[in-house]
């Protein structure tokens, strides 16, 4: 069998959230065969997605039908110079977003990285919120991160997760005070010099608003996309519109909607009760036109779990699900942007 034969049968290969097979959308960047063994190297660039997961599968079904030995590799092409890029490694940076405080963030944040290594990601979580780091404690990180001899910081792992905060610099129970100017020297500085390495994706969790952190990170970081959360009530839905604004001013992708506090399942009585009102997050998302990642039940285990420092994504029941969930459209819908990328790409040059 040749390349023009694999070909072929790349081109029966669907991608699930695009509508259109392998071939058609350019999502196939080589093919070599070889005594029995195609080298396929796709266009994929969402490491662990279950979309992409899936297209790798069907792919290695289609040709080992055909009696091939399949070997698979994964790549968004990047016309960028490595020596200009910002974290050359991370393949996908996330921020996580609110428009305002106490709806859950760093919440969602630690669960969502979790999550994604626990997919079998390789995951680095960055604390941004300078005025208050609490995600060390959310993930029971009491090691201290490490300087090599020249003075790059190495961040200390938990649960699969590197991650790298500003409650590591600062007394654990001291006052945070910065200025504008201070902010951006210190999150350039954190960016600049923590050895990241290889990583499928960063999270970052933003302080709640629209101030010099969030303005920092996205004039800094070329981010992949955001999560937006609020809870159902209005006043809370009301601020989540304005980081809606504000990453749309600056062009960046919005992955999703993500609905913290959704209801509350009653232990005694078995009863649903939406303590914070109910659709909210949905409404905000239909009116956007943007996906709804998900809800999260407000659920004591969640308070729980961010005391002790075990995310409930790692657990079982009913939220450890809902969280899953969340993390899997979250991770799908990164790979959506990274191959409708190349998707215009391939309709750029047939142009």
């Amino acid at each position: 069998m040749d390349e023009s034969a694999v070909r072929d049968l790349l081109a029966e290969v669907q991608d699930p959230a695009l509508g259109d097979d392998l071939i058609s959308l350019g999502l196939v960047n080589a093919v070599e065969v070889e005594d029995g063994t195609a080298r396929i190297s796709l266009a994929l660039g969402a490491p662990y997605s279950p979309h992409e997961s899936a297209i790798a599968t069907e792919v290695r079904e289609a040709l080992g039908d055909a009696g091939l030995e399949v070997e698979l590799s994964a790549s968004i092409p990047d016309d960028t110079n490595p020596d200009d890029q910002v974290l050359p490694g991370v393949k996908n940076i996330i921020a996580v977003a609110s428009g305002k405080g106490g709806v859950g963030k760093s919440t969602l944040s630690t669960n969502i990285a979790a999550g994604l290594s626990k997919l079998g990601a390789r995951v680095g979580l960055f604390d941004a919120d300078v005025y208050g780091p609490n995600v060390p404690r959310m993930l029971s990180a009491d090691e201290a991160p490490r300087a090599t001899e020249d003075e790059q910081i190495i961040p200390p792992e938990k649960f699969g997760v590197k991650l790298m905060s500003m409650a590591f610099l600062s007394g654990e129970d001291d006052p945070v005070i910065w200025r504008g100017p201070m902010v951006h020297k210190l999150l350039t500085q954190l960016v600049e010099d923590v050895e990241w390495g290889e990583l499928d994706y960063l999270v970052i969790d933003l302080p709640p608003g629209t101030g010099d952190t969030q303005l920092t990170i996205l004039q800094t970081l070329p981010l992949t996309g955001s999560v937006i959360v609020t809870t159902p009530q209005g006043v809370a839905v009301d601020d989540a519109r304005k980081g809606l604004r504000m990453f749309g001013k600056h062009e960046t992708p919005v992955l999703g909607i993500a609905e913290n506090m959704s209801s509350f399942r009653c232990p005694d009585c078995g009863g649903q009760h939406d303590i914070f009102g109910s659709g909210g997050g949905k409404e905000l998302a239909e009116e956007n036109d943007l996906p709804f990642l998900g809800g999260i039940p407000l659920d004591p285990a969640v308070r729980e779990s961010g005391d002790e420092g075990t995310p409930v994504v790692l657990g079982d029941g009913e939220t450890a699900d809902a969280f899953r969930v969340l993390t899997e459209n979250v991770a799908n819908n990164v790979g959506i942007i990274r191959r409708q990328g190349v998707r215009r790409g391939v309709r750029h040059d047939a142009d």
